[in-house]
């Protein structure tokens, strides 16, 4: 059994609604996650009620989540441990009604017994948020609850305060939770220890010593069976809303007064209200080539499959500093990082063809993939005689820390959060329309989109983008292998 430390989970049983319970995230994500949390103790005690518009029953239910847990645990399944969460788990069909639900819901209540909250995951798509939302207000089902949502969350500046106003119908703005995987990744959340737990880096975190920043999240994966979704969305409103700004606000905001949601939220939110709008002309929008051939896309599509842009935060702290975002489908490598260059001395006492400067400014970067590494460059002297220099690094990596098996995976982190009440790795309201807000020039007057070949790095005019500066994917020289013993 995993000791969990104190804090981590809830005090308290939990009753969780999984609305969208056969859906392709519930079985790959979700339902590996919630036995690893069941049988690891990090929730005192759980019931699971599936609900999907397929019409299985419990039994049923309980072998497509055996065959979820076969297929996509990133953890070994110990037979034992089976029975007990299969135990736990129920359905009711969407079409048995809200009396149905209701009805479920009270009856694992009962089996738990005691103090019980209620966690509703509404892992449907955007369109169907909505009428998921309703059910639970028909069954009953909003009292001593918290509702997890998927993004995105809306698609335009109008949609999202519409949207946020019809939740607000039903749900208080302290029961959503605007879920995004990114935040609760383990490496995300280091940002916050590196730089507000150590004394030599927040000194300098400013324009003062920082000359640009980019955050890259290529991936080599194309779309699947996602192009119904992506046609209606696009690579901008998947990923950049989402994702991208979300973990541009972990790396700009202020120190926050406490390490509390009320707090960290604040700050982020103060980064969004300093965005400058974006400009279009500072956008580059690409589309894969073969991307119009996919199935169930328009052949005259304009939608990206690949964005990259330069965004402002226009505050005392960064004033100056361009933030340069890029993603994608079907790109060369697929990787998730941020890095940070540093301004180069003003004046160099070194001779010509010392070799200082010709591998650009020096670099700290955040590898925010599961085990996550951390990098940091500078110029040092090369052995041997004369003064020649090279650029050297010092690396850490998660494994280094001989605890990679303790890391839970993001959405594992996120659901306890979310039982917990904990609303630090989540969106607010006024942060997502805010960042909708921030887009609008560019959703109203966006560039036309640029082929590109798969397995590059994106149309070619990403290179006037950053100038004078460069992309720092693809890496010149590849991470350092874990250290191995003797």
């Amino acid at each position: 059994m995993v000791k969990v430390p104190p804090g981590v989970g809830p005090k308290n049983s939990q009753v969780l609604i999984l609305v969208g319970a056969t859906g392709d995230l519930a079985q790959r994500k979700l339902l590996p996650g919630l036995f690893h949390l069941a049988r690891g103790g990090f929730i005192p005690g759980c019931r699971i009620i599936g609900v999907s518009l397929d019409q299985l029953d419990a039994d049923g239910f309980r072998r497509l989540a055996r065959e979820a847990l076969n297929q996509f645990s990133t953890r070994k399944v110990h037979e034992e441990d089976w029975p007990a969460f299969a135990e736990t788990l129920d359905y009711v069909p969407i079409a048995a009604g809200p009396d149905a639900l209701r009805a479920a819901v009270e009856s694992a209540e009962r089996m738990l017994g005691g103090d019980t909250s209620r966690v509703h995951y509404l892992s449907v798509p955007p369109n169907a948020a909505l009428s998921a939302v309703r059910l639970l207000a028909e069954a009953g089902l909003v009292e001593r609850s918290r509702v997890i949502m998927e993004k995105p969350f809306g698609t335009d500046l109008a949609s999202a305060v519409a949207l946020n106003a019809k939740l607000h119908e039903v749900f208080a703005e302290e029961q959503i939770f605007r879920i995004d995987h990114f935040l609760g990744k383990e490496p995300a959340q280091n940002i916050l220890a590196f730089r507000f737990a150590n004394g030599l880096f927040e000194p300098i975190w400013n324009r003062n010593f920082i000359d640009h920043v980019q955050i890259d999240v290529p991936e080599t994966l194309g779309l699947g069976k996602r192009t119904g979704f992506y046609e209606a969305t696009g690579a901008f409103r998947d990923m950049v809303v989402t994702h991208l700004f979300q973990v541009l606000a972990f790396m700009a905001m202020e120190p926050p007064t406490a390490l509390e949601p009320v707090s960290i939220s604040e700050e982020k939110n103060k980064v969004f209200r300093s965005m400058v709008p974006l400009d279009p002309k500072d956008v580059v929008r690409g589309q894969y080539v073969g991307y119009l051939a996919e199935e169930g896309v328009d052949p005259e599509s304009d939608t990206e499959t690949f964005i990259a842009l330069k965004c402002h935060i226009d505050n005392w702290r960064w004033a100056g500093v361009p933030f340069f975002l890029r993603t994608g489908k079907r790109l060369a490598e697929g990787q998730r990082i941020i890095s940070i260059a540093f301004r180069e001395p003003p004046k160099s006492m070194f001779p010509i063809g010392s070799g200082v400067g010709a591998q650009g400014p020096d670099h700290l970067t955040f590898d925010l993939a599961d085990a996550s590494k951390l990098s940091l460059s500078f110029y040092g002297k090369r052995p041997g005689p004369g003064m020649r220099l090279d650029k050297l690094s010092l690396q850490f990596a998660m494994n280094d820390t001989g605890r990679i098996d303790d890391v839970l995976e993001a959405y594992e982190r996120l659901i306890l959060d979310a039982m917990r009440g904990d609303h630090t790795l989540f969106t607010t309201a006024e942060g997502i329309e805010r960042l909708w807000q921030v887009s609008t020039p560019l959703l109203e007057t966006p560039p036309p989109v640029r082929l590109y070949s798969p397995g590059s790095w994106g149309p070619k005019s990403i290179h006037q983008l950053v100038a004078p500066h460069a992309w720092r994917l693809p890496f010149e020289r590849a991470w350092r292998a874990p250290a191995t013993g003797d």
